[in-house]
């Protein structure tokens, strides 16, 4: 079989504007829209890999480095994407349209083609916005309903005092109260950076530890980001004070960075995106560093439904990943929001788990009525 080669790299930008806006917990400007940049990989097979994710900033004029190439020269892409993001920016969705189509030239789903472990996932609902108790404690048995197993909670109630976070034990122990241990509970407390509009600082280790003390009282299953990201002498102190899992990953740029952070004992969940770090070729190897060192292999997806399912496939091809995440926060942040560019939205089933199947590529489609009426680049 003749190689497939690269004819064309097609990128558009998308814009959906709502009301009313999402306050999401880690932004102090409440959200009125939502961009997604789309990645479509053209091939003289007259077969397309898309994707979406991050917005592709700094791609413009290095599509020369992949037309013409062989399109199954994936690692070979992937080296000149990590070249692109160590000089202009993050473009891994062009990656990730690459594994999409490299399961459409195989006829195949890319979780096998990364190795097949299960197509079934179970999924932990990630809410954004910060609830008062009672309405968050509501807001959880809605979620026990719908199937979810396992919630994260997201603090900041009170992020710009920094001894407020006694406002956010109150609403998980709402929470705990009204659903008792029927909902495995994460804490995300969003210390890890910031917007680039706020300017207020992060916890420091003597700070992170009696909230850490107050999690593992409610039986909390992992602490993510309590610390800046920088502070991998206090994320390793933290994590040998406590029992609780502590995560984080989820904006950290490079790989070796990954590898740095196991090395320094600094965390038992590492949360990479495939959308914003490494794409899959690199967080497949992020996924071998968690399994060789026993730590949990989990990404961060929030960024649209495209990137969940990429996410998705990676976790359900190498990841042995106990929980998946996705982002659900209705009526602020629901399905119709997320996966605006896609034909049919991701979602759950009844059991609370994302069931990828046998469609090749990625298996998603685009709707393409609505990307024309919402394209702005």
């Amino acid at each position: 079989m003749a190689a497939v080669k690269i004819t064309g790299i097609e990128i558009t930008h998308h814009r959906l504007n709502y009301d009313p806006p999402f306050h999401a917990s880690w932004d102090t400007r409440p959200r009125t829209l939502f961009d997604a940049t789309i990645v479509r990989v053209h091939t003289d097979a007259g077969i397309t890999g898309v994707a979406s994710g991050d917005m592709m900033v700094g791609f413009a004029g290095h599509e020369g480095l992949f037309v013409g190439q062989d399109a199954l020269a994936i690692e070979r892409h992937w080296r000149l994407l990590n070249n692109i993001q160590f000089h202009w920016g993050r473009c891994w969705p062009l990656d990730l349209a690459l594994w999409d189509l490299a399961g459409k030239i195989a006829v195949q789903p890319v979780w096998r083609l990364l190795g097949g472990l299960s197509p079934r996932l179970p999924a932990y609902a990630s809410s954004g916005t910060l609830r008062a108790p009672a309405a968050l404690a509501d807001a959880a048995e809605a979620y026990l309903a719908r199937g979810f197993k396992a919630l994260k909670i997201r603090f900041h109630r009170g992020a710009l005092n920094r001894e407020d976070w006694r406002a956010d034990i109150r609403a998980l122990e709402a929470v705990r109260a009204r659903v008792g241990d029927k909902l495995q509970l994460m804490v995300d407390c969003n210390q890890g950076w910031r917007m680039s509009w706020d300017a207020y600082p992060s916890w420091s280790l003597k700070e992170a530890i009696p909230v850490a003390r107050e999690l593992e009282r409610l039986g909390v299953y992992w602490m993510e980001e309590p610390l800046h990201r920088g502070d991998r002498e206090g994320m390793r102190a933290l994590r040998g004070m406590v029992d609780l899992r502590i995560a984080g990953g989820e904006m950290t740029r490079e790989l070796y960075e990954f590898r740095d952070l196991i090395k320094d004992g600094c965390l038992d969940v590492l949360q990479p995106d495939a959308a914003l770090v490494g794409g899959i070729t690199g967080l497949r190897r992020v996924a071998a560093m968690a399994q060789e060192h026993n730590l949990v292999f989990t990404p961060h997806t929030w960024t649209n439904g495209m990137g969940v399912v990429a996410n998705a496939h990676l976790a359900a091809g190498v990841g042995d990943s106990p929980w998946l995440e996705f982002p659900y926060d209705p009526p602020e942040w629901g399905l119709e929001r997320r996966d605006y560019m896609m034909a049919k939205p991701l979602d759950v089933d009844a059991e609370g788990c994302i069931v990828l199947d046998e469609t090749p590529g990625l298996g998603y489609a685009l709707d393409e009525d609505r990307l024309k009426r919402t394209r702005t680049g």
